[in-house]
C-alpha cells in the first residue's frame, strides 16, 4: 500500500522540479491580490487585534478567518528583516525587490506542507496495478497531477496567492481519513475552515461521512446503517475538536464583542452575483443569455433602449448588477440552489456507502454545485473540484474521463487571470504540458479499457485551441477591442462554463447510478 520502497526519490525529484520552477516564476506578473496580502502583513504586525477587522486604510480590508490573520501576523516579523516598508500600513501598493522576493518565497515555503500532503494521498492508494515502469504507477501519475497541477502554479506563483498549503491541509485531512484517522481528519478540517471559508462548500461531505463511518461503528448486510451501533463517545469527541478550534479562533472576538464585525467581513453579500472576471458557472450562462436576449429586444423593439443599464456586468468592476430580461439574482436564491444541487450527493454517501472513494466523489460533487450555483464565485474556486478528483481519477476510467474535460476546461477558464504579454508564452506552455501530460498518463493506465473520452467530447476540448487563437491574436487586432472589451472573456467564461457543467452533470450521473457492491456494503 505504502509507495515503493525505491519511491521516495523520484517524489523528492518531483516536490524539487516543482519548486525550483516556482523560484523561476519570482519575477513574474503579480495581481491585486499581492497588494492585499502586503497590507494584511502590515495590519497584523502594527495594530492591536481589536482593530484587525475595523481597518480601513486600504480597500484591501481583512476578509479571512482568524487563523489567516495570525498566519500573516506571524509571517510579519519575519517580513521585517527583508524590507521594514511593506509593514506600514499607510504604504499602499508598495512594491520592492525585497517585499517581491518575500512574498513569492512564503508561498514557495508554505507549499512544504502541500508537497507532504500528496506524498501522505499517495500512500493511501492501492498499488493493484502494479507497473514495471515508475512512469506508469499511479502513486507516480497521482503525485505528478497534484504537484504540478496547472491551476495551482498560475493562481500561487504568477497571480499571487496561498493556497498550495490550504489545499495541503484539505488534501491532508483526505487522507488521514481514507486511513481511518478519523479524528486527525476532522480536526485538520476545523482548522482549515478558520484558514479560509470557502471550505465551507464541502463541510457537508465532511460532516455526513464522519456521521456515517465514525459516529455509527456498524453497517447491516445490505449497507445499511445499524443505528444501535450510534457512539455517542465518538460525536462528543468530534464535538469537542470542532468547538475547541472555533474558540481558540474567533473566542477573543467573542471576547471583544467583535464577532459580527469579523461575520460581515467573512461574508460580505454586497458583492456581485459575479466576480469582476466572470466564472464559468451556472451564472455565467444565465448571464450570457440576458445578453443575448436583451440585443434581440432590441433588435425586434420590445424593450427601450433608453431603460437599459450600459454593460456593467462585463465593465470587469465587483458590484451588483440587475438583470435586464431574466430574473434578477438574489444572494438567497444562489444559497438556495446549491442546497439542491449538493444535496443528492449527501444523500448518496449517506445512502451508499462506497468507504472513501464515495467520500471524495461527495466532496467533489460539493465544490463543484457550489461553484455552479454560489454567490459570487471567484474562477479559481474550480480548484477545489480538480484536486480532489485527481484522487479518483487514477482509479477509474469513467473518473479519470470526467477529471480530463473538468481540468482541461477549468483551467483554461483561469487565463484571463493572466492578461499581461509577458506571461502569455508561459501560461500556454505550462497548460499544453500539464494537459499533453494528463492526456497521455491516464490513457496509458487505462489502455485495456474503452476510450477515456467519446468523438463529441474530444471535438469539444480541441475547440479551445482556436477560442484561444482568436482571444489572444485576432481579437485585438479588430475594431472591436475598443466597442466591446469584454468579449474575449464572455467567449471563454461560456465556452468553458458548457464543459464545467458538462463534467458536473456526467459526475452526478455517475454516482447516481452506480450500484454498491456486496464488498462495499460490508465495509
Amino acid at each position: 500500500r505504502a509507495m515503493a520502497a525505491g519511491g521516495r526519490g523520484w517524489f523528492r525529484a518531483l516536490a524539487l522540479g516543482v519548486s525550483f520552477l516556482k523560484c523561476l516564476l519570482i519575477p513574474a506578473y503579480y495581481s491585486t491580490d499581492f497588494e492585499v496580502h502586503r497590507n494584511w502583513l502590515a495590519i497584523t504586525h502594527n495594530l492591536p487585534l481589536s482593530q484587525w477587522y475595523y481597518e480601513t486604510t486600504s480597500e484591501w480590508t481583512l476578509d479571512y478567518p482568524p487563523f489567516f490573520a495570525w498566519f500573516e501576523y506571524a509571517l510579519s516579523h519575519i517580513a521585517k528583516y527583508f524590507d521594514p516598508q511593506m509593514l506600514v500600513v499607510e504604504n499602499l501598493n508598495y512594491t520592492s525587490r525585497a517585499t517581491i522576493f518575500f512574498q513569492r518565497l512564503s508561498v514557495i515555503f508554505t507549499d512544504t506542507l502541500f508537497i507532504y500532503a500528496v506524498h501522505e494521498c499517495c500512500r493511501c492508494i492501492n498499488g493493484k496495478r502494479a507497473a514495471k515502469d515508475i512512469l506508469e504507477k499511479p502513486t507516480f501519475i497521482l503525485a505528478v497531477l497534484l504537484l504540478w497541477n496547472f491551476g495551482l502554479l498560475i493562481v500561487d506563483h504568477i497571480h499571487f496567492q496561498y493556497n498550495g498549503f490550504l489545499f495541503g491541509l484539505m488534501l491532508l485531512s483526505v487522507a488521514r481519513l481514507c486511513q481511518k484517522r478519523y479524528l486527525e481528519g476532522a480536526l485538520l478540517f476545523a482548522v482549515l475552515l478558520h484558514f479560509k471559508h470557502i471550505y465551507m462548500y464541502v463541510a457537508p461531505a465532511y460532516g455526513i461521512y464522519l456521521l456515517r463511518s465514525y459516529c455509527f461503528t456498524a453497517n447491516n448486510a445490505d449497507g445499511s446503517v445499524k443505528w444501535r451501533s450510534f457512539s455517542f463517545l465518538h460525536v462528543t469527541l468530534l464535538g469537542l475538536i470542532v468547538c475547541l478550534v472555533s474558540a481558540l479562533s474567533l473566542g477573543p472576538f467573542l471576547v471583544l464583542g467583535q464577532l459580527p464585525q469579523v461575520i460581515s467581513r467573512l461574508f460580505p453579500f454586497k458583492r456581485g452575483l459575479c466576480h469582476a472576471y466572470w466564472a464559468p458557472n451556472f451564472w455565467a450562462l444565465y448571464n450570457a443569455m440576458d445578453k443575448a436576449l436583451t440585443i434581440l429586444g432590441l433588435k425586434c423593439n420590445f424593450l427601450d433602449a433608453t431603460k437599459i443599464p450600459k454593460a456593467s456586468m462585463t465593465g470587469g468592476l465587483v458590484q451588483e448588477f440587475q438583470h435586464t430580461v431574466l430574473p434578477s439574482v438574489t444572494p438567497l436564491a444562489t444559497l438556495i440552489c446549491t442546497f439542491i444541487a449538493i444535496l443528492p450527493s449527501v444523500f448518496c454517501l449517506w445512502f451508499k456507502p462506497q468507504g472513501p472513494r464515495g467520500f471524495l466523489q461527495c466532496l467533489v460533487l460539493c465544490a463543484l454545485s457550489s461553484f455552479m450555483f454560489g454567490w459570487h464565485v471567484h474562477e479559481k474556486a474550480i480548484l477545489l473540484a480538480i484536486l480532489p478528483l485527481s484522487l479518483l481519477s487514477i482509479q477509474r476510467a469513467k473518473d479519470a474521463g470526467i477529471y480530463l474535460i473538468l481540468a482541461t476546461t477549468g483551467h483554461f477558464s483561469l487565463f484571463p487571470l493572466l492578461f499581461t504579454p509577458p506571461e502569455l508564452p508561459i501560461k500556454i506552455l505550462l497548460m499544453m504540458l500539464f494537459t499533453v501530460y494528463s492526456f497521455s498518463s491516464l490513457k496509458s493506465l487505462f489502455r485495456r479499457e474503452k476510450p477515456l473520452l467519446n468523438w463529441l467530447e474530444t471535438i469539444y476540448l480541441i475547440q479551445l485551441v482556436p477560442l484561444e487563437i482568436f482571444c489572444e491574436i485576432i481579437f485585438p487586432l479588430t475594431h472591436w477591442k475598443q466597442l466591446f472589451p469584454f468579449v474575449p472573456l464572455l467567449l471563454t467564461s461560456v465556452y468553458c462554463a458548457l464543459g464545467i457543467t458538462y463534467a458536473w452533470l456526467k459526475l452526478y450521473i455517475s454516482v447516481l447510478t452506480e450500484r454498491t457492491s456486496v464488498r462495499q456494503k460490508a465495509e
